[in-house]
């Protein structure tokens, strides 16, 4: 039995649509030597309509794990949006990533590309200065070996907001939680200057690597990934580790309820004296 459709959103300014959850490439995908997991992760989120794919040169196995049904099946693949990074601050570093990532997706493109966890000025300046990553990106979108530029940051909002100010992106990825809520910069920043551009919101770190999940607080996986989805972004994607969690994060994609004033807040409520010290992932508070 099929199962109904999960809602879609259009993807920025792109012509393209991604469902509202994505399969994120963290849990069973970042791995080595996991093929028979991976790959029924994978298929999990195809049968239940998932569209959004991420990756990263850096995630261990993850787009060899997709590449190897892409090459049996690429006509599954061209209705999948496939995204993948780059962690390069040099122009022939971010070319030989691209290389890479593409000979390991089984692809000759991406839907989208992103400059991958930008953290410093240094970064930033790297990045887009004389023979930066940036350099690489735009020529890739060029010669239509990508379709999107993103960017990703989780470690200093107003680094990432720089960034979606100042450079020719079309996505910009964030982590989209409630510890996000309560500390400020990622979501009362960065979000808003990418809608004033019009562009992409991806929310990443919605569980905060399973950390978040808070079962004596009645904290669940499905009310911190509505969460995300209550926020203003296009889609919230989740690493996933069994085909279950898949169904999980697809239902909710499905049924895109958003919290409740009360439940929001009681939320909130929860990880206001907690936020800085599970802040993990950030580097700047």
């Amino acid at each position: 039995m099929t199962p109904t459709q999960i809602e879609k959103r259009l993807f920025g300014k792109t012509d393209q649509t991604v469902t509202r959850t994505g399969l994120g490439g963290e849990g069973i995908l970042r791995t080595h030597g996991h093929d028979l997991e991976a790959q029924a992760v994978i298929h999990a989120a195809i049968h239940q309509g998932i569209t959004y794919f991420d990756s990263a040169r850096v995630y261990a196995d993850s787009e060899c794990y997709y590449g190897s049904l892409w090459e049996r099946h690429p006509d599954i693949r061209s209705g999948i949006f496939q995204a993948s990074k780059s962690a390069s601050r040099s122009r022939d570093g971010a070319t030989a990533d691209l290389k890479q990532s593409l000979q390991r997706l089984k692809t000759d493109y991406l839907d989208l590309w992103q400059i991958h966890d930008v953290r410093t000025a240094a970064d930033l300046a790297m990045i887009s200065g004389a023979g930066g990553a940036l350099e690489a990106f735009e020529d890739a979108k060029a010669a239509g070996k990508i379709r999107a530029i993103g960017v990703t940051g989780h470690h200093d909002p107003r680094i990432l907001t720089q960034a979606v100010r100042q450079w020719p992106v079309d996505a910009v990825m964030l982590p989209v939680n409630p510890v996000e809520e309560v500390l400020g910069g990622f979501l009362s920043e960065t979000l808003p200057a990418a809608r004033e551009r019009g562009i992409a919101v991806v929310g990443m770190k919605v569980l905060g690597a399973s950390h978040f999940i808070l079962p004596q607080a009645q904290i669940t996986a499905d009310m911190l990934i509505r969460f995300a989805l209550s926020c203003d972004i296009d889609v919230a994607i989740v690493g996933c580790a069994t085909p279950a969690e898949v169904e999980t994060l697809a239902n909710i994609g499905r049924a895109a309820t958003p919290l409740g004033q009360a439940e929001r807040q009681y939320v909130l409520d929860v990880f206001m004296p907690i936020a800085r010290k599970i802040a993990y992932y950030r580097g700047v508070l």
